[in-house]
């Protein structure tokens, strides 16, 4: 423990034993220096801050003038509970170890001259430049920026006085999102050793002894449900399962078989929400509207065209005039609509092309966010009346720029991209306040048969 005073060193020690007599196995740092990543997935009240907070603080004291990065999803979470929760890292100190805390940069300085830093993971860009021995990263699955993981990795390039390698200890509740899937398709796809991972998962259940009765009362309606899984058990859902749109809703339209009159022609913009269009991607996306009486209605929708590329403004101008003078199903026809949100670069582009002489609509979602929009259309995916082409070579499979389109909308809102989603929501929209698209039960034909000769049945409840 460096030059920490003896009375120190037995405080330390005395709180050392408390903890490996109280934690369970699953909330102990794995021993060795091969790997390089230790991922904690586990359900709400499960121990994950305390472990975290419990190996920054040992490694610190034993890793004299070392630097430790403390990450978490906001500055409320840095500050309140990773440094001065009931469970955090000051918690775990006693007070003469420590030397300086500034409460409002959330940086922690040990008498052996360990440091600690706090960190948003909101603020990759923050990450770049300072480097670390360990870092431990809160509720991971919370991060709103995959970038944070990358510069925080680049950082950890220091080895310790007694010369341990840099680890981090990642603790979270699990979302299927890419910065955790990312680690655990590494992780079953190379095996621990050779990627260098440890993952440790576990259940509310097993810290039961510590956590209110009435906690426990409240999470018990969620048994059974995905949330449930997620929230309680750890568990890892796929994007694809838990996502608004499912896969299995998308019909395809068999590759021989030739493209339906088109009666309405919708193209769907969704443009970087600055005019710095460099910085963003832009997607695009066509659609069809179609009659096809079926059970569920009497107009299908067909995806006709996609992509999402980074532009500047010009490029962008010039690529939505090309699109317009594209020309779709027999007879051939140019869009009627060409669909913008009404935002940022949307209001510029949408301008420009108005003078150019395209048929623009503005695209108000008013106070809807991303996820509203999304269920507000997603029965009409899941009752039948959206198609995409079959590919010409691997027959039951979408064609290969469609395979994008369909991932992103599964995966939402999980994924780290979004902007087919913003594409689609917006001209299903479209096209149903106009009439185009709806589901319509049709009513089978016995039901417009009645039995003269069987009387009116009694209501069994009148008495």
């Amino acid at each position: 423990m460096g030059q920490i005073a003896v009375d120190l060193r037995l405080e330390m020690g005395r709180r050392r034993m408390a903890w490996l007599e109280e934690a369970r196995a699953k909330q102990l740092t794995p021993p060795g220096e091969w790997w390089n990543t230790w991922l904690v997935m586990a359900g709400r009240g499960f121990g994950k801050t305390r472990l975290g907070a419990e190996d920054v603080v040992w490694y610190g004291v034993n890793e004299p003038e070392t630097r430790i990065a403390v990450v978490a999803p906001t500055f409320a979470d840095v500050q309140k509970v990773c440094f001065e929760g009931d469970s955090g890292i000051i918690s775990r100190l006693p007070g003469k170890m420590i030397q300086k805390y500034n409460r409002s940069t959330a940086e922690l300085t040990l008498v052996n001259g360990t440091m600690y830093f706090g960190f948003v993971a909101t603020e990759p860009e923050r990450l770049r430049g300072p480097q670390f021995h360990r870092a431990w990263c809160d509720e991971v699955a919370a991060w709103e920026h995959p970038d944070t993981m990358d510069m925080l990795n680049f950082g950890l390039r220091l080895v310790s006085p007694s010369g341990k390698g840099p680890q981090k200890i990642l603790t979270t509740t699990p979302k299927p999102v890419p910065i955790i899937s990312t680690i655990v398709n590494k992780w079953k796809t190379k095996g621990p050793e050779e990627s260098g991972i440890i993952i440790t998962t576990g259940s509310t259940h097993e810290n039961k002894k510590h956590l209110a009765p009435s906690f426990f009362k409240e999470i018990t309606q969620y048994e059974g449900t995905e949330l449930g899984r997620q929230e309680i058990y750890g568990e890892l859902l796929d994007m694809e399962n838990a996502g608004i749109f499912k896969r299995k809703w998308f019909k395809l339209w068999p590759a021989k078989k030739a493209l339906p009159r088109l009666e309405y022609i919708v193209q769907s913009w969704d443009t970087a929400f600055t005019q710095r269009t460099h910085s963003d991607p832009t997607a695009y996306a066509t659609f069809g509207a179609f009659q096809i009486p079926n059970q569920y209605g009497k107009w299908g929708v067909m995806l006709l065209d996609c992509w999402s590329e980074k532009l500047e403004f010009p490029e962008l101008r010039k690529k939505a005039i090309e699109e317009y003078n594209s020309e779709y199903g027999t007879p051939p026809r140019r869009p009627d609509a060409v669909l913008i949100e009404a935002k940022g670069s949307g209001l510029s582009l949408m301008q420009e092309l108005r003078i150019a002489g395209l048929p623009i609509r503005s695209y108000n979602p008013g106070r809807a966010d991303k996820v509203q929009r999304a269920h507000a259309v997603s029965h009409l995916f899941a009752n039948g009346a959206f198609y995409v082409p079959e590919s010409m070579v691997r027959r039951g499979s979408p064609r290969d720029w469609v395979e994008p389109f369909i991932t992103q909308l599964c995966t939402f809102p999980y994924a780290q991209n979004d902007d087919y989603v913003d594409v689609a929501t917006q001209a299903m929209k479209h096209l149903s306040n106009n009439e185009f698209v709806r589901v319509e039960t049709i009513r089978p034909e016995w039901e417009d048969y009645v039995d003269d000769d069987v009387n009116d049945l009694a209501n069994p409840y009148a008495a």
